[in-house]
């Protein structure tokens, strides 16, 4: 059954035939209708390395084109390139030391816990808080190419702080239509005014109609 060469996973191991060795590895057949390369610093002395041997391999690295490379090791579970900053694993503690502890996570090699990363309080020994065997959730620090190493910390990430207002300040639209509002020309600027004008013109009508009555003969 033909396999398509998309859906094979780094690390997956495949079985294959050898169908030509040359100058820069062998060409083996795994079955995805293109000859997948085996590197020729994978290959040994070992006179078996022919033309037509099956061999068990694993994948090590896939392109778009189709092209398929393959290594006899298996490759680590976590790739470096997919390491990066503020990554979480899960792993295990392989050695305890005096400065930190060490943890295995699926990397080509295991990273390390300073012991002023491995709580959020003071950790007074490494021993104290982790022991070799036990399974830790650690989030990357750091990685660095030269040399090759992954500083890890075991505390928690800090989260952001959120301030709520209980009070918020109004917009500057809302503060407009605040000011418009008190305003003579808005609607209760407008209703006031009326009635303003209202009680004056009846208290108007008033004082005619009392000094009316004043000069009426008796």
């Amino acid at each position: 059954m033909a396999v398509e060469a998309e859906a094979l996973m780094i690390g997956a191991q495949v079985q294959g035939k050898v169908r030509h060795l040359g100058i820069y590895g062998a060409l083996v057949d795994i079955g995805t209708g293109q000859d997948a390369l085996l590197h020729v610093s994978q290959l040994s002395a070992d006179a078996s390395m022919q033309p037509g041997a099956e061999i068990t391999a694993f994948v090590y690295k896939t392109r778009r084109d189709g092209h398929v490379a393959l290594t006899f090791e298996k490759p680590p579970a976590v790739p470096w390139s997919a390491i990066k900053q503020g990554n979480t694993y899960t792993g295990e503690v392989i050695r305890v030391e005096d400065f930190g502890v060490f943890v295995d996570f699926g990397a080509e090699r295991p990273g390390m816990v300073h012991v002023s990363e491995m709580a959020d309080g003071y950790v007074r020994s490494p021993s104290d808080v982790a022991a070799v065997g036990q399974a830790v959730e650690v989030r990357v620090i750091k990685k660095s190419v030269r040399p090759r190493k992954i500083d890890l910390t075991m505390k928690q990430p800090e989260e952001p702080v959120v301030i709520e207002d209980d009070d918020p300040l109004p917009t500057s639209m809302a503060q407009a239509f605040q000011r418009a509002m008190q305003s003579d020309g808005s609607p209760s600027g407008r209703e006031d005014g009326t009635q303003n004008n209202r009680r004056n013109h009846r208290r108007q009508q008033e004082d005619i109609l009392a000094r009316t009555l004043r000069r009426a003969p008796r």
